[in-house]
This record gives structure tokens, sequence and C-alpha cells, in this order.
């Protein structure tokens, strides 16, 4: 459970101020009216916020124990210099001033809540129509999720019917991505985390198949910092003619997988592909779809596209029956994609990432 964040401060306007932004982080406030602060809250709260009426007062030492990190002396007058002053007897880590510095705190309230490295990005690419990104990208994530692995799922073409579609969760209730178009700024983690839809383990943010605004650059972005500030892993599933949102999100892959399959034509149209989108990507690389002996080889594409390979996925028998029953691509931990999945997820530089 996390611990609250610990407000002193007898101002109205003030404590209003300090509430409103850490309902916005999904925040628990604990106000101290005054007295002793709750044993133990003073030394576990991952944030103090101080208004200056308090600091004026000058608080003995029951009702300001002593210095620790993370504590912000909030003032509201510009114009008073003296408040670094009692912010520097305090021991205080910033002084903000209301309204002004109200995107500062709003982020640092959001840090203390939500502690940790981001979560790595995974980015899964068609080569060209019909390569099996969509069916790579959910496998990556139900094989994930099996492991115990937190992982959420983000389906970023609006043209592909929708993921939950492939999951077999179009009934799931939680938002789909018409939802979020709205979004900007930074939302809470853990809001997203518990709104989503679950299916098979993973958490699914999914396109629906009702007319919908195009998605922002900023929406994007605002919602993959959510989802990878929860930790474990986020899967994207990426359109291969890349809009403004598409864009935002290739810049923030830790892994790019280009799914190509072993003809002349697919290695034609994975050209084009990675002309839009290799500047993009920090570590972009090709999963080769070789077919039964005849075409490209993996090595074959990987010299020909000049990036490196992250492993040849054959066809798996069987799945266009499982998805007619509703088994998800990467359910039967002994197919082709599940072992694939495992092995891709267990040497790569992500794998590392996780583990941290």
């Amino acid at each position: 459970m996390t611990e609250s964040i610990l407000i002193f401060t007898e101002d109205d306007g003030t404590l209003d101020d300090l509430l409103r932004l850490c309902a916005a982080a999904g925040a628990e406030p604990e106000v101290v009216h005054g007295g002793t602060v709750p044993a133990g809250r003073w030394e576990r709260a991952p944030l103090v916020l101080l208004g200056d009426d308090r600091a004026l007062a000058r608080p003995g030492p029951e009702q300001w124990p002593g210095r620790r990190p993370g504590v912000v002396l909030v003032g509201r007058d510009l114009d008073d210099h003296t408040v670094w002053e009692r912010g520097l007897a305090l021991g205080v880590e910033q002084v903000v001033h209301l309204p002004g510095d109200e995107p500062w705190l709003a982020e640092r309230i959001a840090e203390a809540v939500e502690p940790g490295a981001p979560a790595p990005a995974v980015g899964v690419i068609g080569g060209r129509g019909g390569a099996g990104a969509s069916t790579l990208a959910c496998a990556l994530a139900v094989t994930a999720a099996a492991t115990g692995l937190r992982t959420t799922l983000i389906d970023c073409d609006p043209l592909g019917g929708g993921l939950d579609v492939v999951l077999g969760s179009e009934g799931a209730a939680g938002p789909r991505w018409p939802a979020l178009l709205s979004a900007r700024g930074r939302l809470p983690g853990r809001v997203l985390d518990e709104s989503l839809p679950r299916a098979h383990g993973v958490r699914l943010l999914s396109w629906d198949r009702s007319d919908a605004a195009p998605l922002s650059a900023d929406a994007m972005r605002s919602v993959l910092a959510a989802a990878r500030r929860g930790g474990g892993l986020v899967v994207l599933d990426l359109p291969r003619t890349a809009d403004e949102a598409a864009h935002a999100a290739l810049t923030q892959l830790d892994l790019g997988l280009l799914v190509v399959p072993g003809d002349l034509r697919a290695l034609a149209a994975a050209r084009r592909v990675i002309a839009t989108t290799g500047s993009r990507v920090r570590d972009l690389r090709i999963v080769a779809r070789p077919g039964a002996g005849h075409g490209l080889t993996g090595e074959e594409l990987s010299r020909l596209l000049d990036l490196p390979l992250a492993g040849e996925l054959p066809d798996e028998p069987g799945l266009a029956a499982a998805a007619e029953r509703g088994d998800p691509p990467g359910r039967h931990t002994r197919g082709v994609l599940a072992r694939f999945c495992t092995a891709l997820l267990n040497r790569s530089t992500v794998a590392a990432e996780v583990a941290a």
C-alpha cells in the first residue's frame, strides 16, 4: 500500500490547490492540522508539502520532527523573498510558488507516488501487410504476462480492427482509445492501470470499431508514459504508415521488431517502412518469416536490409483455428509463437531492463 503524502497548511487556498494536485496525480494526501505528526508517518511519507503559513509559524519539534529529503515549501507571495530563508532553515528540497510553479509541483507529486524506472517498451511493425505483426505483438504480451510480469499491450493502429478482437475480449469493460483522445500531460499510471480491460493477464488499450478523431502525438506520449511508469513491460502494435501519434511512439521504443516475410515483395515493402521508421527507433531488428523451403532466410533479410536479426519465426500450425476458439496468439506455451517470444524476451536488451 502506498504511503500518503503529508500536507502541512492551515491556508484554505493553498490546501485546496494541493488537494487538487494530489487528486490529479492519483495520490492519497494526509493533512496535518497542527498537533503532532502521526508516529512513523514523517519517515515513511514519499513527499511532504509544507505551506508557507506553517513555516512562518516556526513549528516546534512535535509539529516538525526534523530534516528529511522530499520536503517542498509552498508559498503564494512572489514578492516575499524571505520564503527562501525559511526554506533553507527547514532544509527543504525546493521552494515553489503557486500558481506559477504548479506544473513542476504536479510532476513532483506524481513522481513521489510512482517511483522507479519506466518499463521497457517493445514495438512491433509489419514489413508489409499481412506479415503477422499484430499476432506477434499479442503473443509477446500474452507470453510475458504468463510469467507473472505486469504487461500492457497498446494498439497503435486505428485501422486494424482492434486488438481486443484478437485477444477475444471485445466485450470486456474498460476504456478504448476514443476515451483517451484528449489526454495531455502526465496521466496517473495507477489510474490507467486500474481502468484498462484485462485479457489473459494483459492490460489492453485497444481501438474499437467506432469512427473516432485522429490520435494526437500528445495523447500517445501521455498514455505511453503512464503505462511505462507502472513497470513491467509495454508492447505496442504499430502501423506501417506512421501518423504523428505513431511517430511519437516510435521515438520512445527500447526495441523495435520489424516482421518481414522472406519474399522479394516483402523485402521491397520493408525498405519503405525502414525509410520512415528507422531513424526514429534506437534499436530496430528484423523478425524473419521464412517460407517453407523457399524464399529468403533470416540472415539474408538481415543483410539486405542492413538490420540485426532478432530471430526467425516460422508459421504456427493451427493458429487460425485456435483464434476461432478464442485462444489468443502465444497462449499455448509449447507453440512456435510462445517459444519464440520466450526466447526473444530472455535474450534481448529488454530482458535486462525488465530484470532491473
